[in-house]
Formats: C-alpha cells, structure tokens, sequence
C-alpha cells in the first residue's frame, strides 16, 4: 500500500492509502500515476508520504509542513522555544541530557523523571 497527503497552503490536511495497483504504470510503481489517482478522486494537490520513511524525511501526518524546496515534511512545532535546524528537525534551545528528561516550556529546562 501507498501513503498520500493532500497538501493545503503548504500543510498536510489528511494522509490517505491507495492501493498499490493504482500506481503502475507498464508493471512498474509511479509516484505519478499515485498522484493523479488521488487529484481525480478527491482533487487537490497530492504527494506520496513513506511509512517507513523512505522518502521526504518522515512520514507525513496531519498537520505537518511540506517543504517543497526541499521536498521534506516537517513535524509540528513541539514548543514555542524550539527552532528547526538545517536537518529539518526541531532542536531545543538546551540540548537534553542523557537520561529520562521531560521539556518543561515554562522554565525553558529539561526535569529529570
């Protein structure tokens, strides 16, 4: 099975399966052929998605960014404070320590659990 995300405004706003055989084109799997199944079923702007992460990054889910120059998708924002690096990653203004830390947004500082 393929993943597809509908993309609106450059956001994820639904991931849907399509079976396999709607990408062949000669026996062979299309990204392509995925998509225009989607746009003629449901219209809108499609791309594929990996569950294994195989291609764009991540898995995409709703509410997610697609970059489109970079041909990624990009995970909500976790807290204010964080920022995404050049990896396409939400880092935090503290690096965690080794251990089981939670991030406390208020106090802008990891807690030991």
């Amino acid at each position: 099975m393929a993943h597809f995300a509908e993309i609106i405004d450059g956001k994820v706003a639904r991931v849907i399966v399509v079976h396999n055989n709607e990408l062949l084109d000669n026996g062979v799997e299309s990204e392509t052929k995925g998509r225009q199944f989607c746009e003629n079923l449901l219209g809108g702007v499609w791309v594929q998605t990996s569950y294994n992460h195989r291609m764009r990054k991540q898995y995409a889910g709703v509410g997610f960014t697609y970059d489109a120059d970079a041909n990624v998708f990009v995970a909500p924002q976790p807290f204010p404070s964080w920022s995404l690096d050049g990896n396409h990653d939400w880092q935090p203004p503290i690096p965690k320590p080794e251990g089981n830390y939670y991030w406390d947004e208020a106090e802008l500082e990891w807690i030991e659990v």
